[in-house]
């Protein structure tokens, strides 16, 4: 009997649901949007319960599309938006209040102040990260310190905290599991990397209680199974849930990079460069962060990463605030109807600016306009935005890898576009490889299912299934793309520190 195994993928922007079978092949999917709740400028939120609705409701849609025998899914796999950050009753599973988006700026003056305390250095040693309010570590204490009644409570242990995937696996069990995996967990600022274990300083730095948290886990292992009686979700009672891992890791292993030295891009709402290093973490120079990429029979692979906060989220931007575009693709069709963007740089650091710069208070910016400048230069410009971002971060990549890349697997929403993709391996000076499967995020937190639920057999025989679809090698002239980037580091400098702290 055929064996296939589900994944949930809660992103930033939409709930889905794939199955995958034996070979790596997608056997069926469905995806929900959900809201984006834009409280105040800067400000990003989601409906905890909302995102749960629509995931179970995806997950549903997908098995029954696949028309298959539910007792024939051996293992659900589960990845996620990072940061993104839920407080709940233990009683009830009630959100105290609307998740906070990892997108959000609103902790920027609580990052100031811990750095004023001489925190940076700390954080760093323990945690790989940088100090901002990227991470959830700030976004729990935000909601412990304004919202009526929340902290007294959890105080006294009545309520949970948890990254998206603790959520999911909260509700998938109904409520007996509260865990996070390591890569997941190290994105919070309060994780030890080295230790594996939540830091006692770094919480009590921020005031939060250690119960509230969940309890670390492996990546590829059972955490707990499908409860019965989920509306929705009835025949899946008993699956193991056996799989997660953040968003970026998830793509990484799905993409098979698992030697040193290999790395991904995934050109989603953000883009999110990351370098497998090995089992030493590398502590960057150059203004990049490191994280637990996985942690599977035992043995720790780290990650060397870089964030870039605005990238599909751009051409969102212009399709639904500006009007300009009607759909993703017709960014694609504009942008390809001009040679070039006619000296428009548009920098989207809508909230911020992530790595290398880590600028909270950068805000997005639009230069080089003419009396000639039309759409489709700005649409060029958008897509040129995404690939300076991407090129931004491979050289901070190589100043801090032991050796430099030599190839850029890519993945996400917008690696479908040619034209963005042919821009990146101009830039990058570097062939970028597409994979037939693109859904390597959904296929990552399945594969790490598969491994515990013992459907593969390791590491080799995922490699094996992942297929090149198309290599963009470089075509313009070095001279003239060099001149083009540094024009963007121009643009780049005219968007920093604008907004002013509170």
């Amino acid at each position: 009997m055929e064996t296939y195994i589900a994944a949930m993928d809660q992103g930033t922007t939409s709930s889905r649901a794939i199955l995958f079978n034996r070979v790596g092949e997608i056997v069926s999917r469905a995806q929900y949007p959900f809201r984006q709740i834009y409280p105040q400028p800067g400000w990003v939120e989601h409906d905890p319960v909302e995102l749960w609705n629509m995931e179970k409701k995806a997950l549903a849609e997908a098995v029954d599309a696949a028309h298959i025998d539910p007792k024939q899914i051996a293992a659900l796999g589960i990845t996620n938006q990072r940061e993104t950050t839920i407080l709940w009753e233990r009683a009830t599973g009630r959100p105290v209040y609307n998740a906070i988006v990892w997108q959000c700026r609103r902790t920027a003056a609580i990052c100031d102040q811990l750095k004023a305390e001489g925190w940076s250095e700390a954080v760093t040693d323990k945690t790989g990260l940088l100090i901002d309010a990227y991470f959830s570590g700030t976004k729990i204490k935000w909601i412990l310190d304004n919202v009526p009644g929340v902290r007294q409570r959890a105080e006294r242990g009545e309520l949970c905290a948890g990254t998206v995937d603790s959520w999911l696996i909260w509700n998938l069990t109904a409520g007996k599991v509260h865990v996070t995996d390591y890569s997941n967990a190290s994105r919070t600022m309060l994780f030890n990397i080295h230790t594996l274990q939540w830091d006692e300083d770094l919480c009590r730095a921020l005031g939060i209680p250690m119960s509230l948290l969940p309890q670390p886990r492996p990546n590829s292992e059972i955490y707990g199974t499908v409860a019965e009686n989920i509306p929705g979700l009835e025949s899946l009672a008993g699956i193991p849930i056996c799989g997660s891992a953040g968003d970026q890791p998830a793509a990484l292993f799905g993409q098979a990079c698992f030697l040193p030295g290999q790395a991904k891009n995934t050109y989603g709402t953000g883009c999110f460069t990351l370098m497998n290093v090995g089992g030493q973490a590398v502590r960057s120079k150059a203004g990049l962060v490191t994280s637990v990429g996985w942690s599977v029979g035992g043995k720790l692979t780290y990650a060397l990463e870089g964030s870039v906060f605005n990238a599909g989220s751009t051409i969102q931007w212009i399709r639904d605030e500006l009007g300009l575009i009607e759909s993703a693709p017709e960014c694609d069709r504009l942008a390809e109807s001009v040679p070039s963007s006619g000296g428009v740089y548009i920098v989207p650091a809508f909230t911020g600016l992530g790595a290398p710069y880590w600028d909270m208070y950068a805000r997005g910016t639009i230069v080089g306009l003419t009396r000639g400048s039309t759409r489709a230069h700005i649409a060029r410009a958008v897509l040129n935005s995404i690939a300076f971002q991407v090129t931004d971060l491979v050289r901070a990549m190589n100043d801090d890898a032991p050796c430099p890349l030599t190839t850029l697997r890519v993945d996400g929403g917008a690696s479908v576009s040619d034209i963005l993709m042919q821009t990146q391996a101009d830039l990058l000076r570097l062939p970028v490889d597409r994979p037939a499967q693109v859904e390597t995020t959904a296929f990552g937190a399945a594969a790490l299912a598969g491994l515990a639920a013992g459907v593969w057999g390791g590491f080799q025989e995922l490699e094996g299934l992942r297929r090149s679809q198309h290599v963009f090698l470089p075509q313009r002239e070095e001279t003239a793309c060099a001149a083009d980037y540094r024009q963007w580091r121009r643009a780049v400098e005219r968007s920093r520190a604008w907004a002013e702290a509170d």
